[in-house]
């Protein structure tokens, strides 16, 4: 049996809107997962850079936020009250994960290419925007695979799957198909 494949054009703009439909489906996932835990698990303190799943899940917010306005060349938001519910929290962090992928998908490869300023408090830098979209997507995977650690010291064992491969066997077509339909 002779297997055949569609010959599928890769580009920068490819990998990158690729890897932001992926960030907002496993951030979506891993809220998923913590919604079927109780509650108060999220307040409880566990030794890691942020001392709650909250703290962690504000704090890669707040970054995908900044990361956004760098990207659209806005001023940078102010932080997410760090006293929102846990229903805030997690709707708007999931919000905001769709609303960076929809923001990518529409940038052609000229726009992803093309050089921006990032400036905060701490650095300056001027680089191409999928530096920072590239940035931003590994600081998320980062805190996430922090926040199954911090999980399962609470004793959380069974925390998804959010692999990026998982997402391209399991799931990118489904997303594809919901980011287009909000578009």
């Amino acid at each position: 049996m002779k297997h055949t494949t569609a010959k599928t054009t890769v580009t920068l703009g490819t990998l990158v809107r690729d890897y932001v439909v992926y960030n907002a489906w496993a951030n979506k996932t891993l809220v998923e997962w913590l919604q079927s835990k109780p509650s108060a698990v999220m307040e409880e303190t566990v030794p890691s850079s942020f001392p709650t799943l909250k703290a962690t899940l504000l704090h890669i917010w707040d970054c995908q936020r900044f990361w956004l306005s760098v990207l659209q060349q806005t001023p940078p938001p102010a932080p997410v009250n760090p006293d929102s519910s846990l229903e805030e929290l997690m709707n708007g962090f999931i919000a905001e994960s769709y609303l960076f992928a929809a923001y990518v998908n529409i940038l052609d490869e000229d726009a992803i290419a093309e050089e921006v300023v990032f400036t905060s408090p701490y650095a300056e830098s001027v680089s191409p925007r999928f530096e920072f979209i590239q940035h931003c997507m590994n600081h998320s995977t980062y805190h996430r695979g922090q926040m199954v650690t911090m999980g399962r010291n609470l004793g959380l064992t069974d925390a998804p799957m959010t692999d990026y491969n998982f997402y391209l066997i399991m799931a990118k077509q489904s997303m594809t198909e919901q980011l287009q339909k909000a578009a």
